[in-house]
């Protein structure tokens, strides 16, 4: 396995207006917790990681009020209007104590129901890949595309299409630069996995659990309600 250590960043700047809430998606509410807890007592439960940087909003009002503000291993960057210019800015806070060459674990904040088995799998291919890994889950449904009138233009195979999730593991300066690049020319990578794919990498895909699901409707969070009751100690 190749060397350097784990980091993790999690961009948590978005508003989330698909909600139809006042409040951002990663502050609401699940078992008792917020979405964002959960999210972040996932990841701190691995021993793999030295430190997470949270990205946040200007002026968040709402994190302040979380126990886990006060958690000496959780440090804090400020996001920006998009996702990939926040995780860059998450980039940017964790070079200031990363080396170039170690791992970085990029998780979405609104994503609570992460495995640690599927975490585990993750970090162990980005280790074993040059390029990085990602978790992923092949796609099962047919898909159907659309005209300009919302009727079927035609059936897409779904043959070797994958459903892109996170975490998604690289290596600190190249994933920063490839960032930087998409940036500089005008792109906006919807995941870090684009943006490496523009600068001519190629990374590993990891199948995961199709339950790492990430919020962003009403029915999303009752959904993962159930999963992590489920996954309760009785």
């Amino acid at each position: 396995m190749s060397e350097g250590r784990f980091w993790a960043v999690v961009p948590a700047a978005g508003s989330g207006t698909r909600m139809g809430s006042e409040l951002p998606k990663q502050y609401l509410t699940l078992l008792g917790k917020t979405v964002l807890e959960h999210t972040l007592q996932g990841l701190l439960a691995s021993e793999a990681f030295q430190r997470l940087v949270v990205v946040l909003a200007a002026h968040d009002p709402h994190w302040q009020s979380l126990a886990l503000a006060r958690d000496p291993r959780i440090v804090i960057a400020t996001g920006a209007a998009e996702r990939c210019q926040s995780v860059c800015n998450g980039l940017v806070r964790l070079g200031e104590f990363a080396a170039p060459h170690d791992w970085v674990a990029v998780h979405d904040a609104a994503r609570p129901c992460l495995t640690p088995d599927d975490l585990h799998r993750v970090l162990a291919a980005a280790q074993e890949h040059p390029d990085g890994a990602l978790l992923a889950v092949p796609l099962a449904d047919t898909l159907k595309r659309a005209d300009a009138h919302g009727r079927v233009d035609e059936t897409v195979s779904r043959a070797r299409l994958w459903r892109a999730l996170t975490p998604q593991v690289f290596r600190l300066a190249p994933l920063h630069d490839a960032l930087q690049a998409a940036l500089a020319g005008g792109l906006q990578p919807t995941d870090e996995a684009q943006a490496m794919e523009l600068a001519g990498y190629r990374p590993r895909l990891v199948e995961g659990s199709a339950a790492n699901l990430k919020i962003t409707q009403p029915d999303d969070l009752r959904f993962a309600e159930t999963l992590l009751q489920h996954r309760r100690p009785s």
